[in-house]
């Protein structure tokens, strides 16, 4: 296949893949890297680069499903919490085998939205890169992601867009 044939079956083959369908191996650190490293190519007006990626594992995952359960919690009325809704989120962080928060770093050079396009080309070349190494992935905006500042150490000009969840599939 030429490189044109590859990338069109790559860009076939994309799919969201959700954490119940991870299985509990790990994705190699040079995968990993690979994945972000790829983001990073993304492009972006005046070379702002304005993706900011914290990438979560092990202990500090499992911080992060219980803050994020906790918000879950305190911020939902009682008539509106759903004990389903409050499991999923810990499942889902708990069984991916790496979570990396997706932050956009607003410069005040270009337009926010140019900002926000950034990041997402910056995502879909995480999307890919994954897609080429059979790992699994999907990209997540719960509301929730807007009280994560203090462990996100997101600053006044940041916002998260979410969580990106990865696992490699099970067979």
């Amino acid at each position: 296949m030429n490189k044109a044939e590859i990338l069109k079956d790559i860009i076939e083959q994309r799919r969201s893949i959700f954490p119940k369908d991870y299985s509990e191996t790990e994705i190699p650190q040079e995968v990993i890297e690979e994945i972000l490293h790829s983001a990073t190519l993304a492009p972006n007006h005046k070379r702002t680069k304005p993706w900011r990626f914290k990438i979560f594992k092990g202990e500090e995952k499992a911080a992060l499903a219980s803050e994020m359960q906790a918000i879950y919690k305190a911020t939902q009325p009682e008539q509106t919490f759903l004990e389903k809704k409050y499991q999923d989120i810990g499942f889902k962080i708990n069984k991916s085998d790496a979570v990396i928060s997706i932050v956009v770093n607003f410069s005040g050079m270009v337009p926010e939205w140019e900002e926000i396009a950034a990041v997402s080309m910056a995502v879909q070349n995480m999307y890919l890169t994954c897609t080429a190494n059979e790992v699994g992935c999907y990209w997540s905006s719960p509301a929730i992601v807007n009280h994560l500042k203090d462990s996100l150490t997101i600053e006044e000009n940041q916002k998260c867009l979410g969580l990106f969840y990865m696992g490699n599939v099970a067979e």
